[in-house]
Protein backbone atom coordinates (compact mmCIF):
# COMPACT_ATOMS: atom_id res chain seq x y z
CA UNK A 1 0.00 0.00 0.00
CA UNK A 2 1.17 3.02 -1.02
CA UNK A 3 1.32 5.86 0.93
CA UNK A 4 -1.69 8.66 0.24
CA UNK A 5 -0.51 11.89 -0.54
CA UNK A 6 -3.12 14.20 -0.91
CA UNK A 7 -2.17 17.30 -3.84
CA UNK A 8 -4.31 20.05 -2.29
CA UNK A 9 -4.54 24.04 -3.56
CA UNK A 10 -3.27 26.16 -0.61
CA UNK A 11 -4.17 29.41 0.08
CA UNK A 12 -3.64 32.06 2.43
CA UNK A 13 -6.66 33.13 4.77
CA UNK A 14 -5.16 35.54 6.98
CA UNK A 15 -2.45 38.11 7.17
CA UNK A 16 -1.21 38.21 9.97
CA UNK A 17 0.37 34.94 12.38
CA UNK A 18 -0.25 37.51 15.55
CA UNK A 19 -3.40 36.22 15.30
CA UNK A 20 -2.36 33.06 16.46
CA UNK A 21 -0.38 34.33 19.32
CA UNK A 22 -0.18 37.20 22.21
CA UNK A 23 -3.51 36.56 23.95
CA UNK A 24 -3.56 37.26 28.33
CA UNK A 25 -3.23 34.97 30.66
CA UNK A 26 -1.67 34.65 34.28
CA UNK A 27 1.64 35.19 35.92
CA UNK A 28 4.92 33.66 37.11
CA UNK A 29 8.50 33.10 35.83
CA UNK A 30 10.29 31.79 33.12
CA UNK A 31 12.25 28.34 33.29
CA UNK A 32 11.38 25.58 31.33
CA UNK A 33 7.52 26.53 30.67
CA UNK A 34 7.15 26.74 34.58
CA UNK A 35 5.17 29.83 34.83
CA UNK A 36 5.12 30.88 31.36
CA UNK A 37 1.54 32.23 30.42
CA UNK A 38 -0.61 30.92 28.43
CA UNK A 39 -4.27 32.13 27.62
CA UNK A 40 -6.97 31.94 29.84
CA UNK A 41 -9.75 29.75 29.85
CA UNK A 42 -8.34 28.21 26.02
CA UNK A 43 -11.38 26.13 24.99
CA UNK A 44 -10.04 22.77 24.06
CA UNK A 45 -9.71 22.62 19.68
CA UNK A 46 -11.66 20.68 18.03
CA UNK A 47 -11.06 18.69 14.68
CA UNK A 48 -12.87 16.34 12.66
CA UNK A 49 -11.56 12.90 12.66
CA UNK A 50 -11.41 12.19 8.98
CA UNK A 51 -9.39 14.80 6.64
CA UNK A 52 -6.36 14.59 4.34
CA UNK A 53 -3.80 16.08 7.00
CA UNK A 54 -3.23 15.04 10.87
CA UNK A 55 0.33 16.33 13.02
CA UNK A 56 1.37 12.68 13.53
CA UNK A 57 3.69 12.78 16.22
CA UNK A 58 6.54 9.51 15.92
CA UNK A 59 6.10 7.74 19.38
CA UNK A 60 9.82 5.81 20.52
CA UNK A 61 11.87 4.32 23.39
CA UNK A 62 14.42 6.89 24.94
CA UNK A 63 18.01 5.53 24.46
CA UNK A 64 18.84 3.81 28.17
CA UNK A 65 21.53 7.03 29.34
CA UNK A 66 18.96 9.35 28.67
CA UNK A 67 15.76 7.84 30.13
CA UNK A 68 12.80 11.01 30.30
CA UNK A 69 11.29 9.87 33.61
CA UNK A 70 7.58 10.78 34.14
CA UNK A 71 6.86 14.10 34.09
CA UNK A 72 5.03 17.39 32.33
CA UNK A 73 4.86 17.07 28.79
CA UNK A 74 2.89 20.33 27.91
CA UNK A 75 0.70 22.47 30.80
CA UNK A 76 -0.91 19.94 32.32
CA UNK A 77 -0.46 17.07 30.07
CA UNK A 78 1.99 14.38 31.71
CA UNK A 79 4.14 11.32 30.55
CA UNK A 80 6.77 9.88 29.98
CA UNK A 81 9.23 9.39 27.57
CA UNK A 82 11.57 12.29 25.48
CA UNK A 83 9.08 11.50 22.10
CA UNK A 84 5.99 13.39 23.95
CA UNK A 85 8.15 16.90 25.37
CA UNK A 86 5.93 19.48 23.87
CA UNK A 87 2.61 17.05 23.81
CA UNK A 88 -0.26 17.98 23.15
CA UNK A 89 -0.25 21.93 23.14
CA UNK A 90 2.32 21.60 20.22
CA UNK A 91 0.30 19.47 18.29
CA UNK A 92 -3.14 21.52 18.75
CA UNK A 93 -1.68 24.78 17.65
CA UNK A 94 0.01 23.90 14.84
CA UNK A 95 -2.73 21.97 13.45
CA UNK A 96 -5.06 25.30 14.35
CA UNK A 97 -2.66 27.51 12.11
CA UNK A 98 -2.86 25.11 9.53
CA UNK A 99 -6.78 25.07 9.64
CA UNK A 100 -6.65 29.05 9.74
CA UNK A 101 -3.74 29.56 6.98
CA UNK A 102 -4.48 26.99 4.31
CA UNK A 103 -7.42 25.35 2.78
CA UNK A 104 -5.64 21.66 3.37
CA UNK A 105 -8.71 20.26 5.30
CA UNK A 106 -6.64 18.99 9.07
CA UNK A 107 -7.97 16.76 11.52
CA UNK A 108 -7.20 15.70 14.94
CA UNK A 109 -3.58 15.22 16.13
CA UNK A 110 -2.29 12.21 16.42
CA UNK A 111 0.85 9.78 18.06
CA UNK A 112 2.01 6.43 16.97
CA UNK A 113 5.13 4.62 17.07
CA UNK A 114 6.93 3.43 13.48
CA UNK A 115 5.75 0.16 14.09
CA UNK A 116 2.05 0.70 13.71
CA UNK A 117 0.64 -0.68 10.68
CA UNK A 118 -1.06 2.98 9.86
CA UNK A 119 1.69 4.56 9.38
CA UNK A 120 1.31 4.75 5.83
CA UNK A 121 -1.85 6.05 6.10
CA UNK A 122 -0.15 9.29 6.67
CA UNK A 123 2.35 11.66 4.95
CA UNK A 124 3.95 13.42 7.44
CA UNK A 125 5.07 12.71 10.85
CA UNK A 126 7.16 14.43 13.64
CA UNK A 127 9.92 13.27 15.78
CA UNK A 128 11.22 15.91 18.78
CA UNK A 129 14.26 15.15 20.76
CA UNK A 130 15.31 12.79 17.98
CA UNK A 131 19.15 12.91 19.25
CA UNK A 132 17.88 10.26 22.17
CA UNK A 133 15.99 7.73 20.05
CA UNK A 134 16.76 4.63 20.20
CA UNK A 135 15.25 2.75 17.10
CA UNK A 136 15.31 -0.82 16.83
CA UNK A 137 16.46 -2.01 13.24
CA UNK A 138 12.74 -3.30 12.62
CA UNK A 139 11.90 0.78 13.67
CA UNK A 140 14.81 2.08 11.70
CA UNK A 141 13.92 -0.17 8.38
CA UNK A 142 10.14 0.81 8.53
CA UNK A 143 10.93 4.49 8.79
CA UNK A 144 13.00 3.94 5.82
CA UNK A 145 10.51 2.28 3.78
CA UNK A 146 7.85 4.94 4.80
CA UNK A 147 10.20 7.46 3.61
CA UNK A 148 10.82 6.22 0.13
CA UNK A 149 7.44 5.21 -0.41
CA UNK A 150 6.32 8.66 0.02
CA UNK A 151 6.42 9.71 3.96
CA UNK A 152 7.83 12.65 5.45
CA UNK A 153 9.49 13.55 8.64
CA UNK A 154 10.45 16.37 10.87
CA UNK A 155 12.90 16.10 13.40
CA UNK A 156 12.98 18.88 15.65
CA UNK A 157 14.65 20.15 19.00
CA UNK A 158 17.62 18.18 19.34
CA UNK A 159 21.85 19.64 20.10
CA UNK A 160 24.88 19.21 20.14
CA UNK A 161 27.55 17.21 18.98
CA UNK A 162 26.90 13.80 20.54
CA UNK A 163 22.98 14.38 19.94
CA UNK A 164 23.85 15.19 16.02
CA UNK A 165 26.11 11.81 15.63
CA UNK A 166 23.15 9.46 17.53
CA UNK A 167 20.43 10.64 14.80
CA UNK A 168 22.91 10.61 11.81
CA UNK A 169 23.58 6.97 12.68
CA UNK A 170 19.90 6.30 12.87
CA UNK A 171 19.44 8.14 9.70
CA UNK A 172 22.39 6.02 8.17
CA UNK A 173 20.43 2.87 9.01
CA UNK A 174 16.81 4.02 8.08
CA UNK A 175 17.89 5.56 4.66
CA UNK A 176 21.83 4.44 4.12
CA UNK A 177 24.14 6.03 1.93
CA UNK A 178 21.77 9.03 1.51
CA UNK A 179 23.73 12.57 3.49
CA UNK A 180 22.04 14.86 5.25
CA UNK A 181 23.32 18.15 3.49
CA UNK A 182 22.08 21.88 4.21
CA UNK A 183 19.17 23.27 2.87
CA UNK A 184 19.64 25.72 0.22
CA UNK A 185 17.94 29.38 0.55
CA UNK A 186 16.61 28.32 -3.76
CA UNK A 187 15.21 25.00 -2.48
CA UNK A 188 11.78 24.81 -3.68
CA UNK A 189 10.36 23.96 0.25
CA UNK A 190 12.07 27.27 1.00
CA UNK A 191 9.18 29.42 -0.90
CA UNK A 192 6.27 26.67 -1.50
CA UNK A 193 3.99 28.82 0.22
CA UNK A 194 5.91 31.40 2.24
CA UNK A 195 9.55 32.83 1.38
CA UNK A 196 12.09 32.12 4.19
CA UNK A 197 15.19 34.03 3.74
CA UNK A 198 18.62 34.37 4.98
CA UNK A 199 17.52 36.34 7.43
CA UNK A 200 15.29 33.66 8.91
CA UNK A 201 17.80 31.01 9.42
CA UNK A 202 17.48 32.23 13.06
CA UNK A 203 17.64 30.35 16.59
CA UNK A 204 13.55 29.62 17.52
CA UNK A 205 13.97 29.59 20.96
CA UNK A 206 12.87 26.70 23.57
CA UNK A 207 11.24 28.53 27.01
CA UNK A 208 14.48 27.37 28.54
CA UNK A 209 16.39 30.12 26.27
CA UNK A 210 14.17 32.93 27.38
CA UNK A 211 14.03 35.69 30.52
CA UNK A 212 12.31 38.49 32.24
CA UNK A 213 14.09 41.58 30.88
CA UNK A 214 13.22 45.29 32.36
CA UNK A 215 11.84 46.12 28.60
CA UNK A 216 10.21 42.52 27.91
CA UNK A 217 11.45 38.89 26.96
CA UNK A 218 15.16 38.25 26.26
CA UNK A 219 16.22 35.64 24.48
CA UNK A 220 19.50 33.62 25.51
CA UNK A 221 21.05 31.27 22.65
CA UNK A 222 23.30 28.74 24.32
CA UNK A 223 26.85 29.57 24.18
CA UNK A 224 28.96 27.86 20.88
CA UNK A 225 25.13 26.69 19.00
CA UNK A 226 24.08 27.66 15.96
CA UNK A 227 20.80 26.62 14.49
CA UNK A 228 21.06 24.29 11.48
CA UNK A 229 18.26 23.49 8.62
CA UNK A 230 19.13 20.53 6.73
CA UNK A 231 17.49 17.87 4.80
CA UNK A 232 17.69 14.20 3.50
CA UNK A 233 16.47 13.43 0.06
CA UNK A 234 15.98 10.40 -1.76
CA UNK A 235 16.96 8.98 -5.12
CA UNK A 236 14.58 11.18 -6.90
CA UNK A 237 16.20 14.39 -5.27
CA UNK A 238 12.61 14.68 -3.19
CA UNK A 239 13.12 16.08 0.17
CA UNK A 240 11.61 13.25 2.80
CA UNK A 241 13.54 14.19 6.17
CA UNK A 242 13.88 18.02 7.52
CA UNK A 243 16.12 18.67 9.85
CA UNK A 244 15.71 21.60 12.25
CA UNK A 245 19.09 20.94 14.81
CA UNK A 246 20.15 23.33 17.49
CA UNK A 247 16.31 25.48 17.71
CA UNK A 248 13.13 24.88 18.95
CA UNK A 249 10.17 25.00 16.71
CA UNK A 250 8.15 22.62 19.09
CA UNK A 251 8.15 25.25 21.53
CA UNK A 252 7.44 27.74 19.40
CA UNK A 253 3.83 26.30 18.34
CA UNK A 254 3.47 25.36 21.93
CA UNK A 255 3.40 28.39 23.37
CA UNK A 256 1.88 30.35 20.30
CA UNK A 257 -1.01 31.32 22.83
CA UNK A 258 1.41 33.24 25.06
CA UNK A 259 2.02 36.52 25.96
CA UNK A 260 5.42 35.96 27.09
CA UNK A 261 6.77 34.23 23.72
CA UNK A 262 8.20 36.67 21.06
CA UNK A 263 5.67 36.31 18.32
CA UNK A 264 8.09 37.00 15.43
CA UNK A 265 9.82 33.49 16.51
CA UNK A 266 6.25 31.77 16.37
CA UNK A 267 5.37 33.19 13.68
CA UNK A 268 8.73 31.98 11.75
CA UNK A 269 8.03 28.36 13.23
CA UNK A 270 4.53 28.31 11.39
CA UNK A 271 6.23 29.20 7.66
CA UNK A 272 8.60 26.31 8.29
CA UNK A 273 6.13 24.56 9.44
CA UNK A 274 3.52 24.94 7.25
CA UNK A 275 6.07 24.72 4.12
CA UNK A 276 7.29 21.68 5.31
CA UNK A 277 3.76 20.48 4.89
CA UNK A 278 2.64 21.50 1.69
CA UNK A 279 5.89 20.36 0.26
CA UNK A 280 5.31 16.83 1.55
CA UNK A 281 1.82 17.14 0.08
CA UNK A 282 2.71 17.80 -3.30
CA UNK A 283 5.89 16.61 -4.23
Amino acid sequence: MQIRLAVTVVVLLVGSFGLLAQRGGGGGSFGRGGGIRHAEDEPKPEFPTDAEFHFIRTEYRDLPQFQRRFGFASRNATGQGWWMVDWPDADEHFSMGVQRLTRVATGDPRHLGLMDPHLFDYPWIYATQAGYWALTNAEAARLGEYLRRGGYLVVDDFWGPEQWEIFRMTMDRALPNRPIVEIALSDSVMHVLYDIEAKDRTFIPGTRHLRRGANGTIVQQPAGSAPAWRAITDEHDRMVVAVNFNTDVGDAWEYADSPDYPEPMTTLAYRYGVNYLIYAMTH
